[in-house]
């Protein structure tokens, strides 16, 4: 057999073998895995090592941890090992999309927005095993913790490929016994006198934006509850706690059925937040990852 080919496949056994060491997190646990001795698995990562000159990981007794250059190796395998499954699984059934396609989404708008859509496109594709995760903690598609992330607000700048998916405007809300036993303001100096809850995550005083007479301004509001996403706020509204801003789309089966009244329309700046699937782009992006990007952007837009 060509050397240069077998060179190739021990390369991708070596990339193999140290992503699994890195998920597992130690070359003991990695070893049952791939059954191999743990030892086994140490001399192979040594090999690996000594072929970079730098060294990837470093031992302790109780833990392996990443090196920088580790870190940027792991990126890298990570990113190869999906590029060839995909090659691989494409071939094998033709041109079909398919592999393991890692979602993140925010809690509420996941919940609300995309986790509904699933059944659709499962059904559509058949062979893309959808594994979702909902959280409002950012996660770090370059280094490979996800395929596409479903992100709200202004984007940094990077590498990254960006697709708009829509946008979400905010609301003021309460519920109808909330506003017969506390009044319903008028103004947003009214909101002084009201349970205001706001969101978590946010270190700063909470702040609502307004608009009168063609001027914006910013009112410091307070409240007994805080909480991590606009879904659990307008659940709280709801059932008579208090006055919230969320994002419309939490909100709107609420709105619709009486359960929540907006408020201060009137004063609504009209800011919105976009809403954008980030993915690592490019001509070898996975189809899975194509075709799931042109889903959302058709169901959502």
């Amino acid at each position: 057999m060509d050397a240069k080919l077998t060179g190739g496949a021990d390369r991708a056994r070596s990339l193999a073998l140290f992503t699994t060491v890195v998920a597992q997190g130690s070359f003991s646990a990695a070893g049952r895995v791939l059954d191999l001795s743990p030892s086994a698995v140490s001399r192979a990562i040594d090999r690996v090592e000594d072929r970079l000159g730098v060294r990837l990981l470093l031992r302790s007794t109780r833990a392996l941890s990443l090196t920088a250059e580790g870190q940027a190796y792991l990126q890298s395998a990570r990113r190869i090992l999906a590029d060839l499954d995909d090659a691989e699984q494409q071939i094998a059934d033709q041109g079909a999309p398919r592999g393991r396609l890692r979602v993140s989404a925010a809690l509420s708008h996941g919940r609300l927005c995309i986790v509904p859509l699933l059944g659709r496109f499962a059904a559509l594709y058949p062979h893309i095993l959808i594994d979702i995760a909902l959280s409002d903690a950012l996660v770090d598609i370059a280094a490979g913790e996800a395929d596409v992330a479903v992100q709200f607000g202004p984007l940094p700048d990077s590498s990254l490929t960006a697709r708009k998916l829509g946008e979400t405007r905010r609301v003021i809300v309460a519920s109808p016994d909330y506003l017969a036993r506390m009044g319903t303001p008028k103004t947003p100096a009214d909101l002084h006198r009201h349970n205001c809850m706001s969101f978590s995550f946010r270190r700063a005083e909470p702040i609502w934006p307004f608009q009168q007479n063609g001027r914006a301004f910013t009112l410091a509001v307070a409240g007994g509850i805080e909480a991590n996403n606009g879904e659990t706020l307008g659940q709280l509204a709801a059932a008579g706690v208090g006055i919230t801003r969320v994002g419309a789309f939490s909100v709107a089966r609420e709105i619709a059925t009486g359960a929540l009244v907006p408020l201060l329309e009137e004063f609504n700046p009209g800011d919105v937040e976009q809403i954008h699937a980030v993915f690592v782009g490019g001509a070898t992006t996975p189809a899975r990852v194509r075709v799931f990007v042109d889903f959302l952007a058709e169901q959502l837009r």
